[in-house]
């Protein structure tokens, strides 16, 4: 049996031999005469003058063979909705999205916006921008309108797909105010808005000559044959714009041919996903895992993939391992935050239910911490496994590969580099890390395929912002810090921008987080670096208790800071110690379960914390303000 560091070794030795046989796993129109082209570095064209498509690949290939077989499962807590989508249908379906873009003027290369909730339609109109060629750029929904404008003049689409709103919690989310002052405040205005209402706000606003009624151009083409626009492997399949950017927004740009083999590689050799089997990814489309893993991942592999709207605690906390049970779901994805929420939660919910079906949890998005890798795994008695990587890659950079070899599954780690990833742990200066030394976390070029091809319109923006961390070697900067032990297994630091400087010393608000975590009383915590006219930075940590009797009054909150800080001095030493700890309920959160550590650090600091729109929930940052005025009072 190949062990996974023969099968890395190869992928790294012999790129054109491995990927050349990867790129079995999917159908291709033309061959390609070329598996890669890296002839301008650090620009890497993968499998040259082949001609493929995203959406032939996902549906009409599975449509051909097993028409009747479940494809999308969206699923609505919010509405109380629940439509299974066979192959058969949802090609149909994307037909007739892909008529309607077509009657509004959309051809290959031109963009569309995509401006969406968690519904079936927000897929239907991926697939269809990719069975035409055209270049889909999702925004997540809800995000503010100045945000959406520049991403608008960025990306200057023809038409923008929106809702009236979308749900969560219960509560309805207008959509629709917000993108007509984003349209008003942007300068590439789009010809047309393709409205999907969902009758949730019965009061907003139609634009005369712009807005289009999804229900009535689908009425009309319930008939459309739309053939497939077959395109060239380097041609551009989407742009993802990254969470957090300022000023001009920065666009992924992923390709077509070499995107749909990494996932469709990655179900096989990560993921370990069968065709008819079923995934579920807990994402957002808005977000790169929706992309990747609830979208194009599981429907290239032939799997169904559920798409879910709505909340781990709604109904109750047992409401995933429900889906689980009804759909014998093999392969679960989710984030490490949402883990946390459910660890507060009576683990009954999660013995409730059949889950054997289930043979591996992966969890991204953020360092899963150890305590929360433990109990999943414990309550769960099946492999949870935690991956790394960033919209940039598109896939996991480091994982356990159960589908190339069984490995210990170790607490904290998201365990080896990744087939494809020539990844190292480097120096400052360049030089590479012995194990166990700490570094910065890159990847030696190529960059497989699947990652970003470039920056959308801005090819210097793409080699000055990801490799020029060193003169020499050029490499691909994750922004991470990382370790690499002795027997491979890697572990994720935190961000090089979340160092923290103190009085000199730099520390990682990772490592002081794991510090923290490690106290019985402690649910999860965000430290953030604080300005401090002593010392440069000082940490702050801001902490959910999983017992609000712990601190039912300031003497119990008080000793239990004290706690925390003894902890950290244990763990790293009292230069590590936060300057406060502060207990909040709730943690500021975009929807996906991404800590908005930065608006933390903004408020904490007194300063402006620029778009507030992709807080999960108000009731975070009102908590946030008020432990903040209480400290300062």
């Amino acid at each position: 049996m190949t062990t996974i560091r023969e099968f890395h070794k190869k992928s790294i030795d012999n790129p054109d031999a491995f990927w050349g046989e990867e790129a079995k796993l999917v159908d291709w129109h033309k061959p390609f005469s070329q598996v890669l082209d890296f002839s301008r570095p650090p620009f890497a064209k993968w499998f040259v003058g082949g001609e493929t498509n995203l959406c032939y690949n996902a549906v009409d290939r599975h449509a051909e063979k097993r028409p009747n077989d479940r494809a999308l499962v969206f699923i609505s807590t919010e509405t109380d909705q629940e439509v299974v989508y066979t192959f058969a249908e949802l090609k149909a379906e994307v037909m007739r999205m892909a008529a309607i873009m077509q009657n509004l003027g959309v051809s290959k290369g031109d963009r569309v916006l995509l401006y969406m909730p968690m519904v079936a339609e927000a897929a239907f109109a991926m697939l269809a921008c990719a069975r035409i060629g055209a270049i889909h750029s999702v925004v997540f929904g809800g995000f503010a309108s100045g945000s959406l404008a520049t991403r608008i003049d960025d990306a200057e689409p023809v038409l923008i797909v929106s809702s009236d709103a979308g749900m969560r919690g219960g509560k309805a989310v207008p959509y629709k105010g917000l993108l007509d002052e984003a349209i008003s405040l942007a300068e590439k205005k789009p010809a047309k808005v393709l409205m999907i209402d969902r009758g949730i706000d019965k009061g907003f606003n139609k634009v005369a000559g712009r807005d289009v009624d999804y229900a009535s151009e689908r009425a009309k083409v319930m008939d459309a044959d739309v053939p497939v626009t077959w395109l060239e492997s380097s041609d551009p399949s989407y742009i993802l714009y990254t969470s957090g950017t300022t000023g001009k927004p920065k666009g992924v740009q992923r390709d077509t041919g070499g995107y749909a083999v990494a996932l469709t590689s990655s179900i096989k050799h990560i993921f370990c996903g069968e065709a008819g089997e079923t995934f579920f990814a807990t994402s957002d489309i808005g977000w790169v895992v929706g992309h990747s893993y609830i979208v194009y991942g599981p429907l290239l592999a032939g799997m169904a993939t559920i798409m879910y709207e709505g909340t781990p605690l709604r109904p109750d906390p047992g409401i995933w391992w429900q889906i689980v049970e009804k759909y014998k779901v093999s392969v679960m994805f989710s984030a490490p935050t949402a883990a946390r929420v459910l660890k507060k939660h009576d683990t009954a919910y999660m013995h409730k239910y059949d889950l054997s079906s289930l043979r591996h949890l992966f969890l991204a998005g953020e360092p899963l911490d150890q305590p929360t890798h433990e109990w999943l795994m414990g309550e769960l008695g099946l492999p949870v496994i935690d991956n790394y990587w960033q919209t940039e890659t598109g896939w996991p950079m480091l994982s356990a590969m159960p589908g190339v070899e069984k490995t210990e599954i170790r607490f904290g780690t998201p365990s080896f580099p990744v087939y494809g990833y020539n990844l190292k742990i480097f120096r400052e200066d360049g030089t590479i890390c012995d194990p166990d030394e700490k570094g910065i976390v890159g990847i030696l070029p190529p960059l497989p395929p699947g990652c970003l091809s470039t920056v959308w319109g801005d090819d210097d923006r793409f080699v000055s912002t990801y490799f020029t961390l060193f003169n020499e070697p050029q490499v691909y900067s994750s922004f991470d810090w990382g370790i690499a032990d002795k027997d491979g297994y890697h572990y994720i630091l935190g961000r090089t921008d979340d160092v923290i400087n103190v009085a000199g010393h730099r520390l990682g608000t990772r490592e002081i987080e794991e510090a923290i975590q490690g106290h019985a009383a402690i649910a999860e915590v965000a430290v953030v670096g604080v300005a401090d006219k002593l010392k440069g930075q000082m940490p702050m940590a801001f902490a959910v208790v999983k017992n609000a009797d712990s601190i039912a009054t300031p003497e119990l909150a008080a000793a239990l800071e004290k706690e925390v800080m003894k902890k950290v001095d244990s763990s790293l030493g009292a230069i590590a110690r936060p300057s406060h700890v502060h207990f909040i309920s709730v943690l500021p959160k975009t929807r996906s379960g991404k800590l908005l550590r930065r608006t933390i650090q903004a408020l904490a600091e007194g300063r402006d914390p620029g778009d507030l729109t992709t807080i999960e929930d108000p009731k975070a940052l009102e908590q946030l303000q008020k432990a903040l005025s209480a400290a300062q009072g």
